[in-house]
């Protein structure tokens, strides 16, 4: 069975509007639906949760009525980190999974992740057991100890990548691991890769994409909309 655990238990300070950025709407759509809607269409999605802050709970179930997610399965309440958020998430799982089943981790505010990039998660995932989906930095990277100035040399960009999600595990993968932070006293690690980086595991990367954005300012929705109306041209390879 393959899952996919969508976060969406922010309060969206950064964004600074009156309701949480996932639901906000864009083109008459609230942006967890746009994202929802990424996994309802791919066929090897079996299920959906969303992770999400208790006050919306029933807001999220109602809007997966009236665009018809059928996928939607779990609607849980997160934690006070997106950390903590996943854990809660995989607790309900663990109750009605096996430890082999596949969980894509993904945040319900980035919506443009596409059919490949999903695939290519899952294809990674197959081969080395684990999958983070990510990009190559192509800008000149800095370091600054002191408030934007910058005395030391830029730090070779061929050897940077940002990381995105989705991110692939098993079940039993993630659950050791969020155990494992317990034990250790690791509790603020949203993303699972660092997580898992910081118990010594190894991160395979998968495919991701500039378009892959996660909405968390003003500037990311205005990019998002323009994105939406937004077609490759037929002659570019």
């Amino acid at each position: 069975m393959i899952v996919a655990l969508l976060t969406a238990a922010g309060t969206g300070t950064r964004m600074g509007q009156d309701i949480p950025k996932q639901f906000m709407h864009v083109e008459n759509k609230p942006i967890i639906i746009h994202t929802m809607e990424a996994f309802q269409r791919h066929p090897s999605i079996d299920a959906v949760m969303v992770v999400t802050l208790p006050s919306w709970i029933e807001v999220v179930k109602a809007y997966a009525r009236q665009f018809n997610i059928t996928k939607l399965r779990w609607v849980v309440p997160g934690g006070e980190t997106g950390q903590e958020s996943i854990f809660l998430g995989l607790q309900v799982l663990k109750e009605e999974m096996q430890e082999d089943d596949t969980i894509i981790v993904h945040d319900g505010n980035r919506c443009m992740v596409s059919a490949e990039i999903i695939s290519n998660s899952l294809a990674t995932f197959q081969k080395h057991g684990s999958a983070v989906a990510a990009i190559p930095c192509v800008e000149a990277v800095f370091r600054s100890d002191d408030n934007g100035i910058s005395s030391r040399m830029s730090i070779p960009r061929e050897q940077l990548f940002r990381t995105q999600t989705p991110h692939t595990y098993t079940l039993g993968k993630l659950l050791w691991a969020h155990e494992e932070a317990g034990k250790k006293g690791i509790s603020n690690t949203a993303a699972s890769c660092s997580l898992m980086q910081e118990l010594g595991e190894k991160v395979y990367f998968s495919k991701g994409s500039e378009e892959n954005l996660k909405i968390t300012t003003i500037e990311d929705m205005m990019i998002f909309k323009a994105l939406l109306h937004t077609k490759k041209e037929d002659w570019l390879k």
